[in-house]
């Protein structure tokens, strides 16, 4: 039996292998360690899937995940899939609609990020969030510019 971690592994060097071999950028991010993020699945030049625990102290007043936390968690999904899809990019914006909260009882989130559109400036992703029985808790989508290196300027 393939374990989780075996998946993730395999997709993190996948992605590695797809990305700048320049070392310009450090995947995964630290943040997405530090979120115990892991991949799940990933289809070919289309879609990228990683999981999130729901921890305690992601809580909002109300015992509901933060929906900062959840456009971490896109985030973190979108980049890694816009870098093996295309040239180095930045989140210039993520617009995320909320449909449902994230409750306690929920023990992770699944993001499920895909490219919408190239553009000469960049990409558009999309993102879906989905709790562990399938339900949407939200949707988003990003706006990734590619990164202009700037010329040295001498002394």
């Amino acid at each position: 039996m393939t374990r989780p971690s075996d998946i993730s592994e395999r997709i993190m060097a996948r992605l590695l292998a797809l990305a700048p071999a320049d070392g310009s950028m450090e995947l995964p991010p630290r943040v997405f360690v530090d979120m115990d993020g892991e991949f799940i699945d990933y289809v070919e030049g289309e879609s990228l899937t990683a999981r999130f625990p729901n921890k305690s102290r992601y809580a909002n007043p109300f015992g509901y995940m933060q929906g900062g936390i959840i456009g971490a968690a896109i985030d973190n999904t979108v980049s890694p899939l816009s870098y093996a899809l295309t040239a180095p990019n930045l989140t210039k914006s993520l617009s995320t609609q909320y449909r449902r909260p994230v409750t306690g009882s929920d023990e992770f989130i699944d993001v499920i990020a895909s490219l919408a559109e190239r553009t000469e400036a960049g990409v558009v992703m999309r993102a879906e969030v989905r709790t562990p029985n399938g339900k949407l808790v939200a949707t988003a989508e990003a706006q990734c510019v590619y990164i202009k290196h700037q010329r040295e300027v001498g002394p």
